[in-house]
């Protein structure tokens, strides 16, 4: 035997040996009746993602090492009409959900309840606290806010903006426990973005909610999912940060949406306000070192040394 037909034999072993083991995965999870069930979201995410992620794509570059392919295109049609099936139901349950928040059903603690229900999340949990993480609680906000497709940015920040990032949903989760929020306050996100961060505010308190956005398709995104959901209190407003009105405001949330001179020209429209009246500011991420610095600001640090913890700040 040659060294190449050996060579050839160990690759269709080797081969083999996969498929096989693809075939257990598939099968085990075909017999799971678990995945079925609405309630099982965590579960479900996991397996999608394991059959996207490691067994389609397994199949796909074993396709382009044999040409016995007549049982790897079974396997993947197999893993797509899984993957295909458990999606759906998550598609339907996003819609349930969509229609009880429309309809009014779902709010406050009732739903901060039901997304535990389905989303398995501890905020005293540090697991995602060094960084700024995402989880299944994200995918599941997402899944309930997501009425189209992301949009493109169309105007170019000045150097001090930074560049959007969601707000992970857990740090929401952890904002509205703080026990000083009250039902005469107004929310305040300003480089809102896509909306989350304010539309989850209001479902999870009922307090009136604004978003403060500099790109116009972010904000017209988020302007069309509070529609699409029926929240009157939730309203977004495409403007430059040190250009907005902020006359009814009393909490403030940053997640560093710019530094610098940007940011320290906003803390000073905001310190002018709290000459009006007492005011909070919360901040994640970097932007916390430059509000701790604000000596009309009464600074409340985390236990620990790290930019990714909440850190409520009230005027004196």
């Amino acid at each position: 035997m040659t060294k190449k037909e050996s060579d050839i034999i160990n690759q269709d072993n080797e081969i083999s040996a996969v498929v096989s083991a693809i075939q257990a995965d598939i099968g085990e999870i075909e017999q799971d009746a678990s995945l079925y069930e609405e309630k099982n979201f965590d579960q479900r995410i996991e397996i999608v993602d394991f059959l996207e992620f490691h067994i389609i794509d397994q199949i796909e570059e074993l396709l382009l090492k044999t040409a016995n392919q007549d049982q790897l295109i079974l396997l993947k049609y197999r893993a797509e009409k899984i993957k295909s099936e458990l999606e759906e139901i998550d598609t339907g349950l996003f819609q349930k959900f969509q229609a009880n928040i429309r309809a009014g059903k779902y709010a406050g603690r009732e739903f901060n309840n039901l997304i535990h229900e389905y989303v398995g999340f501890n905020l005293g949990d540090n697991e995602h606290q060094e960084e700024a993480g995402y989880d299944n609680l994200d995918i599941f906000i997402n899944g309930i806010f997501s009425f189209q497709a992301m949009p493109e940015q169309t105007k170019d920040l000045e150097p001090e903006m930074v560049f959007y990032q969601k707000t992970p949903a857990r740090i929401i989760f952890e904002l509205v426990e703080n026990p000083n929020f009250t039902k005469n306050d107004v929310f305040f996100d300003l480089g809102s973005g896509l909306g989350q961060a304010a539309i989850l505010v209001n479902l999870l308190t009922g307090i009136k909610t604004k978003g403060i956005e500099f790109e116009p398709a972010f904000c017209d995104y988020a302007k069309d999912c509070a529609t699409q959901l029926s929240l009157p209190n939730v309203t977004f407003i495409n403007t430059d940060a040190r250009e907005a009105n902020y006359s009814e405001g009393t909490i403030f949330f940053m997640y560093t949406p710019f530094k610098g001179e940007i940011l320290e020209d906003v803390l000073e429209i905001l310190r002018k306000e709290s000459l009006q009246r007492k005011i909070t500011i919360i901040t994640y991420g970097p932007c916390t070192a430059q509000v701790a610095l604000q000596n009309w600001l009464d600074f409340t640090a985390p236990n620990e040394d790290n930019i990714y913890k909440l850190c409520f700040s009230t005027s004196l």
